[in-house]
C-alpha cells in the first residue's frame, strides 16, 4: 500500500500538476510586481493548463483520519484579495453565466474576477504547502482535497473567471484611467466595461 501510495504522489502526472500549481500561485502572489494587464496575461495562460492538468490527476482515496492542515489564513487570503481587487478595480466585476440556482432563470449575476482567483488559489496553496512535507500520505491526501475541491467547486470557479479575464485582455482596457480603487468591492465595480464589450452600453456616462 505504501509503494503505492509514493508511487502515485510522485507520478508524472502528478508532478506536471505540482509545477503549473506552483505557477498560478507564483502569479497571483506577484499581483504587486507586474503591471495589471501582464497580471492578467500570464493568468490567461495557465489556466486553461491548469484546468488540463487537474483532470489528468490519478483517482486515490483519504488514507489519514485527521484532516490536514489549512496553511492559508484568513488573513492572508484578505491581503491578497486586496491587492488583486485594488489592481483590478472596476473591471473586478463580470457578468456569471452559470450558477446553479439561476441556470434556468432569467436572473443575472454579477461575480468578481479577484474573489474567484483568490478562492482558486486558497485551494492549490493548501494542497502545495502539504505536498511539500514530502509525508507520502499526506501528500495523498491533499491530493486527493484538491481534486475532490476541484470538482466541487474551484473547477467552476476556473472556467468561470477564465471568460472575464480573456475579455479584459482583448478588450482594449486601460487599468489607467480606473475609478478609485480604494472604494470598490469584490463583485460591484462599475459593469460598464461588461455593458460595452457586449455591445449594450450606452452614451451616457455613468
Amino acid at each position: 500500500m505504501e509503494d503505492k501510495i509514493h508511487e502515485l504522489v510522485y507520478s508524472k502526472t502528478v508532478i506536471e500538476f505540482v509545477t503549473v500549481a506552483n505557477e498560478f500561485c507564483r502569479a497571483i502572489e506577484a499581483v504587486n510586481k507586474f503591471p495589471v494587464m501582464a497580471n492578467l496575461q500570464k493568468v490567461q495562460k495557465i489556466l486553461p493548463l491548469l484546468y488540463l492538468k487537474t483532470t489528468m490527476l490519478p483517482k486515490t482515496e483519504r488514507v489519514l483520519d485527521d484532516e490536514l492542515e489549512k496553511y492559508v489564513s484568513e488573513l492572508d487570503y484578505n491581503v491578497l484579495h486586496q491587492k488583486w481587487l485594488q489592481a483590478l478595480g472596476e473591471h473586478d466585476s463580470f457578468y456569471e453565466v452559470f450558477d446553479p440556482s439561476i441556470q434556468f432563470g432569467q436572473e443575472t449575476m454579477t461575480a468578481s474576477i479577484a474573489e474567484n482567483l483568490m478562492d482558486i488559489y486558497q485551494s492549490l496553496k493548501d494542497f502545495l504547502m502539504a505536498y511539500s512535507m514530502g509525508n507520502d500520505e499526506v501528500m495523498n491526501d491533499a491530493l486527493f482535497q484538491c481534486s475532490y475541491s476541484f470538482e466541487e467547486y474551484w473547477g467552476q470557479n476556473l472556467v468561470n473567471v477564465l471568460r472575464a479575464v480573456h475579455q479584459l485582455v482583448y478588450g482594449d482596457v486601460d487599468f489607467d484611467e480606473a475609478d478609485d480603487k480604494e472604494k470598490i468591492k469584490p463583485g460591484s465595480g462599475n459593469p460598464k466595461w461588461l455593458d460595452e464589450f457586449w455591445g449594450t452600453g450606452t452614451d451616457e456616462d455613468e
